[in-house]
């Protein structure tokens, strides 16, 4: 595997056989972690439209915007409660590592995830 090539979800999977073909459509997430994952790799990759089309219509702002100066840099899955594929609910813990202008950083998280009409949606933190 090319480094170059690794999700930046830290699955140790490639790209284009992890979060890529849910950024491009191809899928849906099957679970609320890999959701949890999938926008993560957004996130890093600056893919504001999945970001706001995986985000629940109830609680997702007007617009999604990143901050430039942030570089994602790790994401450590620490908890799933539910989010199985058989689940309408699910809550993902997780720590995300940044650099911000040159300084570590990490975001720790525990958010919950809503399963509509088939497909997961991020609801917000817990």
């Amino acid at each position: 595997m090319a480094h170059g090539g690794s999700c930046p979800c830290g699955s140790g999977d490639v790209y284009a056989a992890c979060c890529e073909p849910l950024h491009d459509g191809a899928r849906l997430a099957a679970t609320a972690e890999e959701l949890m994952r999938s926008r993560y790799s957004a996130f890093a990759k600056g893919l504001v439209d999945y970001l706001f089309t995986t985000w629940h219509p109830r609680t997702r702002p007007s617009d999604v915007t990143l901050d430039d100066e942030v570089t994602w840099t790790g994401l450590v899955i620490s908890d799933v409660v539910a989010g199985g594929e058989t689940d309408d609910r699910g809550e993902v813990e997780f720590t995300a590592r940044y650099l911000r202008a040159g300084q570590p950083g990490a975001m720790d998280e525990r958010s919950r995830f809503d399963r509509r009409v088939g497909r997961w949606f991020y609801v917000g933190r817990v």
